[in-house]
């Protein structure tokens, strides 16, 4: 297993950590079971969020006792110093902690700075200068937000997307972080559930020595594919080369990631998984997709109202609106036993 050390932060763990998004979907008897096989496993950074409802509480109850053992990574959508204070206060409790090892401001829309007026990034200093923040991060899914704050000097890690499905900016980040020594901590690594083999994702990642991939994760099986990288992570062969090209050829260009945050939608389309359907049915037994309840998602389109919200708030600049009649002209031909 490669080893990765975040920038300027100390944190050197194996090139392997857990997403926690996902076990806020299970229950906290199973999350707590998935988290302790985890760090059994050797899995040792667990990345979090306030706004993933109790995924720190689940947290806190699986590793209580053990804290010092691992790092953990929260993040707060606050938009004011006081929200963010009254945030990191609950999640240190759900936590059943008295520090975090990295917290972040979470999907940032610009590069929060001292003296913006938001008084954001004063509170995380006062923060950490109490001891309860120990190193100051970003997440964001914004190009230029990004290089402003790796250019900015005033973060230890960037959060961003990264797969093999990478387009030239998303490289240029890369970089960019690498050149200025700040951790890179790759989220989306699985495009959202778009790439199924985790290997090729792996191996592919793996060849960035200074970027921590987080996997999310809310099934044994998943979990059980990680862990088996431990002692035996996957390296680039022909093979896996091949079908990323593949992937490539199919999935890169102009298609939702599955972010998101251009929801809610006013008329209640689920545009994070209508909006890439027909990639979904491309990589997926259709049947999973294609169901009375898929159906139902999908002809919620018909009801959009072109508003512009969802497009306006995309940070990958897409056409949603378009996008979203896109797939549903794909889905409908394949409900008509056309292929797609």
């Amino acid at each position: 297993m490669s080893k990765v050390t975040l920038g300027t932060t100390g944190i050197t763990v194996e090139k392997n950590a857990l997403g926690c998004l996902p076990i806020q979907r299970v229950t906290k008897q199973e999350a707590v079971y998935l988290l302790r096989k985890a760090f059994d496993g050797g899995i040792r950074f667990f990345d979090t969020a306030r706004m993933y409802s109790d995924s720190e509480e689940k947290l806190g109850e699986a590793f209580d006792g053990i804290r010092d053992q691992l790092y953990i990574a929260t993040k707060s959508h606050a938009k004011t110093g006081e929200g963010m204070k009254e945030h990191l206060a609950k999640s240190l409790s759900d936590l059943r902690t008295d520090y975090v090892d990295i917290f972040q401001f979470h999907n940032a829309q610009t590069c929060i700075r001292p003296g913006d007026g938001s008084g954001l990034y004063e509170a995380a200093l006062e923060a950490k200068e109490q001891g309860k923040v120990r190193h100051i991060g970003i997440t964001t899914h914004r190009f230029e937000v990004a290089l402003e704050a790796i250019e900015s000097g005033l973060y230890e890690t960037l959060q961003f997307p990264l797969c093999y499905l990478a387009n030239e900016k998303d490289m240029a980040v890369v970089q960019a972080c690498k050149k200025a020594g700040m951790g890179f901590i790759a989220m989306k690594a699985l495009s959202g559930g778009l790439l199924t083999n985790s290997a090729a994702a792996y191996a592919w990642l793996d060849q960035h020595d200074h970027v921590l991939p987080i996997w999310g994760v809310q099934r044994e099986r998943e979990l059980d594919e990680f862990l088996s990288y431990v002692h035996n992570p996957p390296t680039m062969t022909q093979e896996i080369s091949a079908l990323i090209e593949r992937d490539r050829a199919q999935l890169q260009g102009e298609f939702c990631r599955g972010c998101g945050y251009c929801m809610p939608c006013p008329v209640g389309i689920e545009i994070n998984n209508c909006a890439r359907m027909s990639l979904m049915i491309r990589r997926a037994p259709t049947a999973a997709w294609t169901d009375e309840k898929g159906q139902e998602r999908m002809r919620k389109i018909e009801n959009c109202m072109n508003c512009g919200a969802c497009k306006a708030k995309c940070p990958y600049g897409l056409d949603t609106p378009r996008l979203l009649q896109e797939n549903y002209r794909d889905f409908m031909e394949v409900l008509a036993g056309k292929q797609v």
